[in-house]
């Protein structure tokens, strides 16, 4: 009861505390749909704007780094979705949505139909990388399947004209979005490969919003893509924009603009090229000529001979060194063996009784049994003795005898 001794009293601070954690706590994730009003981009780059319907309004902030997945740019009046959870601010004491992702009413749906049909188209091999087609180095014409008054096919006819004015364009008209889009961007793929308009053929159209890209998602698109026998480059939106097209032509190309870069090699960049292969080709000619003459000139006259003398000198010179090594080692051997057998002479004369009778000795022997003397012992007076002396000898008759000092 209002004034009974009791009753708690909250503080501001304290009710707003428990009004935001009840509502952060009961309202963790939330989707409201409503139209943008007061959007207003901070210098910080934080959102803040509000979703109103007929009958109620709530505030709404995006913080900057929760924005890069959004594909539009807000504004006044759009219908949107916003998920994220519920908050309060105290210094206000207003409750808000503290906004995660951002997308247009209906673009749930969309996002599920296309992910769906990415995953079945998939599944039957229509996006694999191994059945990517190489596109053609330098085509002389080129396809292009777009809208004739739309904004890329100005963009490819200018890259074309400015990068090589040899490559003829041939335009295949079809509308880019609406009912029937899909359809009429199929027929145009098809009628492009049957009939051989392009070594390549661009399907493309400029940016949009999701609704707007979604002919070049449908089935029909990439099933004519990925059964066209011509190579397909998908040049649909921005860089930031892909569709089920880019993942089914053979290379992706972020804008139409670079589309046309990548189908027309530049003047100066085909010029550079040709330059760099007849530099090549002659760089090529001249090493083979210098290889040749360098060749030939190994039998002409002089270089046979000083070949010949090349090849024929180590050997005359091991020739001539192997001789003279072998009359060294004969002259040394003889030298050797002259002085052995000087020196064995002079030994032999030196030991020659001979040698020792020139010097004045005498060899006595007793006739009747041819002994050498060494002493008189036992021998008779009157015994016939043989004196060998160094020139003949002589015979004695021994008349005296005597013993001599022993040595």
């Amino acid at each position: 009861m209002p004034g009974s001794p009791a009753e708690h009293v909250y503080s501001v601070t304290e009710i707003t505390q428990l009004i935001k954690g009840t509502l952060e706590e009961g309202f963790p994730w939330i989707t409201i749909q409503g139209e943008i009003s007061n959007f207003r981009p901070a210098s910080s780059g934080h959102w803040y704007f509000s979703l109103k319907d007929a009958d109620a309004l709530i505030s709404v902030v995006m913080f900057r780094g929760k924005q890069e997945a959004v594909r539009f740019t807000p504004a006044d009046g759009m219908l949107v979705k916003a998920s994220g959870g519920l908050s309060v601010y105290p210094r206000r004491g207003n409750y808000q949505l503290i906004s995660e992702s951002l997308i247009k009413a209906g673009e749930g749906d969309l996002l599920a139909r296309l992910e769906e049909t990415k995953r079945r188209l998939a599944a039957e091999g229509l996006f694999d990388l191994d059945k990517k087609k190489p596109l053609p180095l330098y085509p002389s014409r080129v396809a292009v399947v777009t809208s004739p008054t739309g904004a890329a096919v100005r963009d490819i006819l200018r890259v074309l004209r400015r990068r090589s004015a040899g490559v003829n364009v041939v335009i295949v008209p079809t509308p880019v979005q609406g009912d029937g889009a899909d359809e009429r961007i199929a027929r145009g793929i098809e009628i492009a490969d049957r009939h051989h308009l392009g070594e390549v053929i661009i399907v493309g159209r400029g940016g949009g919003s999701l609704e707007d890209l979604m002919s070049f998602s449908s089935e029909a698109v990439v099933r004519a893509i990925a059964a066209s026998t011509t190579p397909v480059i998908s040049a649909v939106g921005h860089e930031t924009d892909v569709t089920l097209s880019d993942l089914a032509a053979d290379v992706r190309a972020p804008t139409p603009s670079a589309a046309a870069e990548m189908v027309a090699a530049s003047r100066a960049e085909l010029l550079g090229r040709v330059r760099g292969m007849q530099d090549a080709m002659a760089s090529g000619i001249r090493q083979r000529t210098e290889k040749a003459r360098l060749l030939m000139g190994q039998f002409a006259a002089e270089s046979l001979e000083r070949n010949v003398r090349m090849f024929v000198q180590p050997l005359s010179q091991r020739l001539d060194d192997g001789r003279d090594e072998l009359l060294l080692g004969f002259r040394e051997m003889v030298t050797t063996r002259r002085h052995r057998f000087t020196l064995a002479s002079r030994e032999l004369a030196s030991s020659s009784p001979l040698a020792i009778l020139a010097r004045g000795y005498a060899v006595v022997t007793r006739e009747l049994t041819g002994k050498t003397l060494l002493s008189p012992d036992h021998v008779k007076i009157g015994e016939r003795l043989s004196i060998t002396l160094s020139r003949g000898g002589l015979y004695a008759t021994v008349e005296e005898t005597h013993a001599g000092e022993e040595h």
